[in-house]
């Protein structure tokens, strides 16, 4: 994926390096989350075979609300660090001491605290699973600014150790809890483990960092937490309010119901979406940094963003009624899936939007754009979420189109709006996919794979919807695909070795 405009001119050289590591870092975080969150799929399969729906409900409350926590203790890291124009291990450094020090703080509030704030959210029985898993927030707050070091320089190989072990710890183990019946308490062990590991293995994977304390970069940090730090909170409510909400309003039960959908409808986001946000933003700020045109980046990342997460969810959507091979006992999450593919395409363009929106210096706009976001969602699931899942899944679908159009005008008057044209073109040739899709799944279900139970039905059924949606969308994006293979081609290595030692310390004369 080529982040700029065509290689000539004065900057040609630069913007062809840019070019290049965007598309190293890509491919290399991408990797990377295909295998530790491809991991956590086969955890929610696996989980949806052991486990009734009110634990799959209550292991999903617990894992919410650590998630916030897990929000509120790292604050903007990525984006500190990324954007800081200071010594990048200084305030890796500094990062590290105030991250694990709010970490080990909600550790503690949840051991101390469980049982109240289980029972407000109306599951008293996650009790136990709160405990377990606020366990978890310090060492996932050193592996977090540990990750925001990696990311500053494009340099994503170096998350295969940490970020894919870790995960791959709390799969085996949560996976061998589930089978010998250890029931709800079976992920929040597994994940307790994968936090335990990741900042060993970061470490192991050369990624050194000193606690330390310097104030002038925690004067900077302060500054820039302000602002994203609220915005990070406000993001983690948006993707677990719901949870919450429906968790008091219809129980455990329904948010194992649900929880299913939407954790199958998460996986491109997190697959696709989160990888190319990640990828991006260190590219526009370095951009940004030299006074260079962002549209052609925006534009490009957008698209691919279109590309890349929408053949899933497009197939997600097709395939849904196929999600009782599970168990004919989730047959509710169907429509719930439906739904929350549309809800899932739009997150990701919103995010991709937003990153923009950071990118060019508009903390206050990402805010508002953000606290818009939460309150449309929060009036929504007030109103729907009596009327069951399915409408609590429509009140995060309209909830997030919303919110686009007000982030389009912020990046038009920033200068950072994504060229129409392109965009509408892809955006097109998806709605061609899923037509064409429909079709050719209609014709495999006449022609004897119509049984939504059946292991068989649902591979060759797959295989042909995948497929016909995939050479769909790579017909109307020739010309992405030309740009993405010829950043392939010539992309170097990231220069980073697993082995190299990237090590944080404290240099800088007034450090404590």
């Amino acid at each position: 994926m080529t982040p700029t405009g065509a290689g000539t001119g004065p900057g040609a050289g630069s913007d062809t390096g840019l070019a290049r590591s965007a598309t190293r870092g890509t491919l290399w975080l991408g990797l990377v989350n295909l295998l530790a969150k491809g991991s956590q799929i086969v955890l929610t399969v696996v989980l949806a075979a052991f486990l009734t729906e009110s634990e799959l409900g209550l292991v999903t409350v617990a894992v919410a609300l650590v998630g916030v926590g897990q929000i509120v203790q790292s604050m903007g890291v990525f984006d500190i660090v990324a954007r800081t124009d200071r010594d990048p291990d200084v305030m890796a450094g500094v990062l590290m001491t105030v991250s694990v020090g709010i970490g080990a703080l909600l550790a503690l509030a949840g051991l101390l605290g469980a049982a109240p704030i289980a029972a407000a959210m109306g599951a008293p029985e996650a009790e136990p699973l709160v405990r377990i898993a606020a366990l978890s927030l310090p060492f996932t707050a050193a592996g977090g600014v540990q990750m925001g070091l990696m990311h500053r320089n494009l340099q994503f190989r170096r998350r295969m150790v940490p970020d894919v072990g870790s995960a791959l710890v709390a799969t085996v183990l949560a996976v061998s809890l589930a089978a010998g019946g250890f029931g709800a308490l079976s992920l929040p062990v597994g994940l307790l483990a994968g936090a335990v590991v990741l900042p060993l293995l970061g470490i192991a994977a050369g990624v050194r960092i000193r606690p330390c304390w310097d104030t002038p970069a925690a004067a900077e940090a302060l500054r820039w937490t302000r602002v994203v730090g609220p915005g990070a909170v406000v993001a983690v409510l948006l993707v677990n309010v719901d949870y919450l909400a429906v968790s008091r309003t219809l129980g455990p039960h329904a948010v194992g119901v649900y929880s299913l959908g939407f954790r199958i409808a998460w996986a491109p986001y997190v697959m696709v979406s989160l990888v190319l946000g990640a990828v991006s933003f260190p590219v526009y700020a370095r951009l940004r940094r030299e006074r260079r045109d962002l549209r052609p980046a925006v534009t490009r990342f957008v698209r691919a963003l279109l590309v890349l997460a929408g053949v899933p969810y497009v197939a997600f959507a097709l395939l849904a009624e196929r999600i009782v091979v599970l168990d004919e006992r989730w047959a509710p999450a169907a429509p719930v899936l439906v739904v929350l593919c549309g809800y899932g395409i739009g997150f990701g363009v919103q995010y991709m939007l937003q990153e923009v929106v950071r990118a060019v210096d508009r903390p206050g706009a990402y805010l508002l754009l953000q606290l818009a976001h939460l309150a449309l969602l929060v009036a929504g699931l007030a109103l729907l979420v009596p009327y069951g899942v399915v409408a609590t899944a429509w009140a995060q679908l309209v909830a997030v189109w919303l919110v686009v159009p007000p982030a389009l005008l912020v990046l038009h008057r920033a200068g950072g709006l994504p060229r129409v044209w392109p965009v509408l073109r892809t955006a097109g040739g998806l709605v061609a996919a899923l037509v064409a899709g429909g079709l050719a799944h209609l014709a495999v279900r006449a022609a004897g794979a119509g049984d939504p139970a059946s292991v068989p039905a649902l591979l060759a059924a797959g295989t042909v919807v995948v497929v016909t949606v995939a050479a769909v969308v790579a017909v109307t994006n020739l010309d992405l695909l030309r740009d993405l293979r010829g950043g392939l081609r010539d992309a170097p290595d990231d220069g980073a070795r697993p082995t190299d030692p990237e090590v944080g310390e404290c240099s800088h004369p007034r450090s404590g």
